[in-house]
């Protein structure tokens, strides 16, 4: 398969090779040559997708496209999601077009899905769901998400959450990946317990210099000894206030999808390192080296490499902090406006670990700025709205240009930043097209 992957929805995938799809979409694996015996978790994938659990899925044909699903309006639809793009080299990775991040809280519905192996069998008692933390503590924990609630100050803040990979879609040559454009960010509001507080209950030894996270999803290969992916943080990032597990989401129980019952937040920072259906926090005595943790995986060159170039793996390092960003959600590209009054043009800023500072746009191809206003945070790592009424001096067509400056005084650069083996980190201005009569 290509590295360059284009978008596809649920009736091109199933046109073409209609098995594959059946793998690509919802993980399914034939049983010893029983095609189309779903199980496990190609079987939860199906059944949340149609909304109801499948009773009769053993007699159903691979390559067959649930009717629930065939008979929709759009053209991919699963269950608490919608107007979403689907992203076909991971089962279930779901894009969110730029005007449905409108919304200061990412709405569930609209709020982006990444996953690296295949989705976890759904449990009835999300308050029964429990975790360990082993490894270098002085009291090894089990806890379930009730002792989290009862032993814990729960809190409520809202954060970012973005695929370190988002914008991957802008690198040239291709890197390998989903090529997601621009939506693979939300802001939710997450409630949960601060990660610190579990550690020092567990009690960290001297030790302790990193997290390892472990879910519930298995390998693409349902090889059992294979964790899909284990990432971790460092012990400070770990103690950070902001850094939560979370039960809750946008004042509702933490969608499946999106990890529930219960997965870690470590905004700011690749959404990998916010493990997902989280089973154990292994704390390490060294850099943990999960999958997803060597290699190429979510590293960066240590220094600036030409387009294509192949990077020792000695020559890369982890990514930590997210750079400064912007969206522009409103209008949508290619509307037709009016070039007799002022249009408002209006997005979210954010900056990893740092705060933005200042946001400008343009509508002559950046020759000249105009400074947007610039809403305060509602707290720590929770993107920023901007908005901004632009005039254009004439009917024709026209380019509106957004860049975000962080408090450290670092911009978005207005083209595709250092070009990376896996197109991790673009963080390039982000531009719409409208034309003015």
């Amino acid at each position: 398969m290509s590295d360059h992957k284009k978008e596809r929805g649920i009736r091109d995938l199933y046109a073409e090779d209609p098995e594959r799809a059946d793998w690509l979409v919802f993980g399914r694996v034939p049983d010893q040559g029983r095609r189309g015996f779903l199980k496990g978790a190609g079987l939860a994938a199906m059944a949340a997708a149609v909304g109801a659990s499948i009773p009769f899925a053993r007699h159903l044909p691979a390559g067959l496209i649930p009717a629930a699903l065939a008979d929709t309006t759009t053209d991919f639809a699963i269950l608490g999601k919608e107007g979403l793009i689907v992203r076909n080299d991971r089962p279930i990775n779901l894009e969110t077009p730029p005007t449905l991040l409108d919304a200061d809280v990412t709405p569930i519905k609209h709020f982006f899905v990444r996953n690296n192996g295949l989705l976890p069998e759904p449990v009835a008692d999300p308050d029964a769901w429990s975790f360990t933390i082993d490894g270098e503590v002085e009291n090894p924990l089990t806890l379930s998400v009730a002792d989290l609630k009862r032993d814990f100050e729960n809190i409520t803040i809202q954060a970012q959450l973005e695929c370190g990979g988002n914008g991957r879609a802008g690198y040239n040559p291709p890197a390998r990946g989903n090529q997601w454009a621009l939506g693979a960010v939300g802001n939710g509001e997450w409630t949960g317990v601060r990660l610190a507080e579990v550690l020092n209950k567990a009690g960290l030894k001297p030790s302790a210099v990193y997290t390892g996270h472990y879910g519930a999803d298995p390998h693409l290969s349902q090889d059992p000894n294979k964790p899909s992916i284990s990432r971790g943080v460092p012990i400070a990032k770990a103690m950070n206030p902001y850094t939560m597990l979370v039960w809750g989401m946008n004042g509702e129980p933490l969608p499946y999808l999106n990890g529930g019952p219960l997965r870690v937040l470590a905004p700011g920072w690749p959404g990998s390192c916010s493990q997902k259906w989280l089973t154990r926090i292994w704390v390490r005595d060294r850099i943990h080296d999960g999958p997803g943790m060597t290699g190429m995986s979510y590293r960066m060159p240590r220094h600036r490499v030409a387009p294509g170039t192949k990077v020792p793996t000695s020559e890369m390092e982890i990514m930590q902090s997210m750079p400064v960003k912007s969206v522009i959600t409103f209008p949508d590209t290619n509307v037709k406006v009016s070039a007799s009054r002022p249009l408002e043009v209006r997005g979210h800023a954010w900056a990893g670990d740092r705060d933005v500072k200042e946001v400008y746009v343009s509508i002559d191809y950046g020759a000249s700025w105009q400074r947007a206003n610039l809403a305060a945070p509602a707290n720590k790592y929770a993107w920023q709205r901007f908005s901004a009424a632009v005039q254009f001096p004439d009917s024709g067509y026209f380019e509106i240009w957004a860049r975000a400056v962080d408090d450290a005084g670092i911009s978005q650069p207005m083209v595709v930043p250092g070009w990376n083996p896996r197109g991790y980190l673009n963080n390039s201005c982000h531009r719409i097209a409208v034309v003015a009569a």
